[in-house]
């Protein structure tokens, strides 16, 4: 199954960290975008979120950090 996701980060943030280390350990791909580059942190913002880390994964967007929502949607 391939899923797209993405994952809103900014420097020191022990969470963006804790989520970039769970799709490493699990070997399941997804893209950074670090919001000190101005693109990014401007989409965003269009999705109203205003804290990281943002993570969409295909068309869901979650606003925090739902283990239990992450795991059902890749099926880990």
């Amino acid at each position: 199954m391939n899923m797209n996701i993405t994952v809103y980060t900014q420097d020191n943030c022990p969470p963006c960290q804790y989520i970039k280390n769970y799709f490493r350990e699990h070997q399941i791909l997804f893209t950074e975008k670090n919001i000190r580059n101005s693109q990014y942190r401007s989409e965003m913002m269009e999705m109203e979120a205003f804290s990281t880390p943002l993570i969409m994964i295909d068309d869901e967007i979650l606003h925090a950090i739902d283990m239990d929502r992450i795991e059902a949607l890749v099926h880990v």
